[in-house]
C-alpha cells in the first residue's frame, strides 16, 4: 500500500496538474507577466496616449536672454530741485542743517553748506555731493581733530547720514581721509567724480590754509519723515 501511495504522489498527481495547466494556457485563462526590457529595434504595436502634465509655474524673477540686445531701462531721475538739508555723523556728534552759502565771501557758522557747481551734484545724482563747514565747535571741528590721530584712521568706516528737502535720507561710509589739500586744487578730484559720493571739507587753519577732505561711498537711500529731513537752519555771520 505504501508503495501505491508513493506512486500516486510522485507520478500521477504531478502529471495531472501539468495536464490541467496546459489546458488552461491553451484556453487563454492563465498568463504570466514578466518585466520587459527596452529594445531600441523593436517596433511598438500601439502608440501610448499622451499624458497631460500640469503647467510649470513661472519663476518669481525672470532674466532676459543672454543674447538680448534690448537697451537697459533708464535710471529714475531725481527731482531737479533736490538739495541737501542736513548732515549727521553720529560717531563724532556732528549734526548740522545744510544750506547754500548765502554770501560767497565767507561761510556762515552754525550750519554746514553745500557747494553748488554743474560738475557736482546732490544726493542720488550719481556725482559728488560736496558739503563743507568751519572747523569750529558745534560744526566740523571733530573731523579736523580726528584727522590728526593716525591720519584719521578711526574715521574710516564711519557712517554719514545726509537728508534732502524731498524727504530722503542717504547713507555713506567714509573711505578716505585727505589731509593738507591745497585750496587751489581742492576741487580737482571731486569735479572728476562720476559715481555717487559724498565729500566733506573743513579748514586746517584760517583763511587759505590747506583743506581737510573726507570722502564717503554711497550705501543706501530711504524715505524719511519731513521734520527729520528739514530742520530749521539758523546760520550766523561769524566773520
Amino acid at each position: 500500500m505504501a508503495a501505491l501511495f508513493d506512486r500516486i504522489r510522485t507520478r500521477i498527481v504531478p502529471a495531472g496538474l501539468t495536464a490541467i495547466g496546459v489546458a488552461l494556457l491553451a484556453a487563454g485563462l492563465l498568463s504570466f507577466t514578466n518585466p520587459v526590457a527596452a529594445d531600441p529595434i523593436a517596433t511598438p504595436t500601439s502608440t501610448p496616449s499622451p499624458i497631460a502634465l500640469a503647467p510649470t509655474p513661472s519663476p518669481l524673477i525672470t532674466l532676459p536672454p543672454i543674447a538680448s540686445s534690448a537697451p537697459p531701462s533708464a535710471s529714475p531721475s531725481i527731482p531737479t530741485n533736490r538739495v541737501t538739508t542736513r548732515v549727521r555723523i553720529a560717531a563724532l556728534k556732528i549734526d548740522l542743517a545744510v544750506i547754500r552759502q548765502p554770501d560767497l565771501s565767507y561761510p556762515a557758522c552754525n550750519v554746514a553748506m553745500y557747494y553748488q557747481d554743474p560738475r557736482l551734484g546732490q544726493p542720488g545724482g550719481g556725482r559728488a555731493t560736496y558739503i563743507y563747514a568751519h572747523a569750529r565747535k558745534g560744526m566740523f571741528l571733530p573731523l579736523l581733530t580726528q584727522s590728526k590721530v593716525s591720519n584719521g584712521k578711526k574715521m574710516l568706516g564711519m557712517v554719514v547720514e545726509v537728508w534732502t528737502n524731498d524727504d530722503q535720507r542717504f547713507l555713506y561710509v567714509l573711505t578716505q581721509v585727505r589731509r593738507h589739500v591745497p585750496t587751489s586744487s581742492a576741487f580737482i578730484a571731486p569735479f572728476a567724480v562720476k559715481t555717487e559720493q559724498l565729500w566733506l571739507q573743513t579748514s586746517e587753519g584760517v583763511g587759505t590754509m590747506p583743506k581737510l577732505q573726507v570722502v564717503g561711498e554711497f550705501l543706501s537711500q530711504e524715505a524719511a519723515p519731513h521734520a527729520e529731513a528739514n530742520p530749521v537752519p539758523k546760520p550766523v555771520d561769524c566773520r
